[in-house]
Parts: C-alpha cells; sequence; structure tokens
C-alpha cells in the first residue's frame, strides 16, 4: 500500500518542549480528525553521534536547544494535500498557531513531503 509521509525537524529551546509537546498534542488530534494515518513528535534523545551530521549540527542549534523530529502519515500524496486542506481550514489550528507565543522559530523549521518507498 503506498504511503506519503510530511516531515518535520525543528529546533526547540529545552525550556519550551513542555509548551511544544501540549500544541503538538492538539494538533494530533486535528489532523487525526481529518484523516492522517499517524502523528509523531519525537524529542531528541540521542544527537551526539560521530559517525555521521548530526540533526543538532545540520539546523544549527543554539545554546539550550534540542532537535524535535515529526512525521504525519497519509495514504498518498493526494490524500495528504486534502487532509492538510481541511486541516490548514480548521480555526483550531489558527487558535494554536499565534506566531507570537510559538514556542519555537517557525522560520528554522525544516519541513517536507516524502514518497514513501521502502516500509517494513
Amino acid at each position: 500500500m503506498a504511503r506519503y509521509v510530511d516531515g518535520f525537524v525543528i529546533p526547540v529551546p529545552k525550556k519550551k518542549l513542555a509548551a511544544y509537546f501540549r500544541i503538538a498534542a492538539k494538533a494530533s488530534k486535528i489532523w487525526k480528525e481529518h484523516g492522517a494515518l499517524d502523528y509523531v513528535e519525537a524529542a531528541g534523545d540521542d544527537l551526539n553521534i560521530k559517525m555521521c551530521m548530526t540533526f543538532t549540527k545540520g539546523i544549527k542549534t543554539k545554546a539550550g536547544e534540542t532537535v524535535v523530529f515529526s512525521y504525519i502519515t497519509f495514504k498518498s500524496r493526494a490524500h495528504r494535500d486534502k487532509v492538510n486542506a481541511k486541516v490548514m481550514k480548521d480555526p483550531r489550528v489558527h487558535e494554536m498557531c499565534n506566531p507570537k507565543d510559538m514556542p519555537f522559530d517557525c522560520a528554522r523549521m525544516l519541513y517536507g513531503g516524502f514518497k514513501v518507498m521502502v516500509s517494513a
């Protein structure tokens, strides 16, 4: 079965992680209500890897920040587009996403849509 994934990498100040995850918990319910198959938000834990470029170096975290890695799964890109269109019209999202109250810098968030090629 084909799948599509929206992926996010977000630098978040450690002191604002609780606020971030409160928003994420609300957002997860909205995305799932509108048809997303899965919604995952994960806080960085083992980020000091020596063998490759780390998320912290790649996104250039500042002192006191960590990385949140997130993804939302859908049936297909068309399904993703339909779900996200509904989510973006949902007034609850706009209530949660006041740029002045966000617990992270939205301009530093990395995002992309991905066609799943291997799933085991």
